[in-house]
């Protein structure tokens, strides 16, 4: 059995940018009210972070600055994936220099590797490593799915520990945790089944969803983990809305905008990402304030 990295609900955390760059400032406000409310990790430089349309200079600093804000309050996990396998090595190398926790390492996009590619990739990084890796599946966004014998195979290298599984499909989740058992922590990818997850054992989620609602996503967790499933669910699922709310349009538009609703200063989206449609803005708006959110 391998240590587990958090438990709970980790925020996929958005990344305010201004019109050249990183506004640090901003980020560290989001980060302590995070903390405030109860967040049990920071996943800096993710997908909801668009570290896909950040140049190495901002992704690095913007996870040397988290580490740094966060003083070792909860663990930081640094999104470090590439789909070019020694750059993942080089990033995840600097987040291991500069304190992250663990880095979370999304499977190599638009090449579209085998599964023995997979394997090489995620034990390439491993074998460079001190720090644990998070496997990330999201195949709607990668055109790739880590396949059950392929984690297997995987989790028997001790450095890699855990999964964000955001395939949403269950079965295949439960398939992987039969062949896996305890070498392989899983987190929910997908707000919308965290419950389901943390009832096959997972230990929490990577969160959307904790941005604008990081107090109640943490209980939705918590309440689990305290034996009160059906509290845990009701929770999950009255906050059913305002998860639909945060995927009316691809991820991050919505909670990018949803956070300026918030009152933060989420700033502009990076192209070619662009701001949501005139109905669905009124549908993050509504979301909120049915969630008292937002007056």
């Amino acid at each position: 059995m391998k240590d587990a990295i958090f438990k709970g609900a980790g925020v996929a955390i958005v990344t305010p940018f201004t019109e050249t760059g990183i506004n640090f400032q901003e980020l560290g406000r989001m980060i302590e009210d995070q903390i405030a409310n109860g967040t049990d990790a920071i996943i800096i430089t993710g997908t909801t972070g668009e570290s896909a349309a950040m140049t190495d200079e901002e992704h690095r600093a913007a996870i040397k600055f988290a580490v740094e804000q966060v003083k070792g309050r909860v663990p930081v996990v640094a999104g470090t994936g590439s789909n070019e396998t020694a750059y993942a090595v080089q990033l995840t190398e600097y987040a291991e220099k500069v304190g992250a926790d663990a880095a979370l390492v999304v499977t190599p996009y638009y090449n579209k590797c085998t599964q023995n590619g997979l394997i090489r990739h995620y034990t390439m990084i491993a074998d460079h490593v001190g720090i644990p890796l998070i496997l990330y599946d999201v195949p709607s966004r990668t055109g790739v799915s880590i396949k059950t014998g392929t984690y297997a195979k995987l989790s028997k290298h001790p450095r890699i520990a855990a999964v964000k599984e955001a395939n949403g499909d269950l079965s295949a989740i439960l398939r992987l945790r039969k062949a896996c058992g305890d070498n392989l922590d899983v987190y929910s990818g997908n707000d919308d089944q965290i419950v389901p997850i943390l009832s096959l054992g997972g230990k929490g989620v990577i969160s959307v969803l904790s941005n604008v609602a990081p107090r109640q996503t943490h209980d939705i967790c918590q309440l689990y983990f305290d034996g009160k499933v059906q509290e845990a669910a009701k929770l999950q699922i009255d906050y059913a809305d305002l998860i639909d709310a945060l995927f009316c349009e691809v991820n991050p538009i919505p909670v990018k905008a949803a956070m300026r609703l918030l009152g933060y200063n989420a700033g502009p989206l990076r192209m070619p990402l662009t701001d949501p449609e005139p109905d669905h803005l009124e549908q993050i708006r509504a979301a909120l304030k049915n969630h008292g959110l937002l007056k």
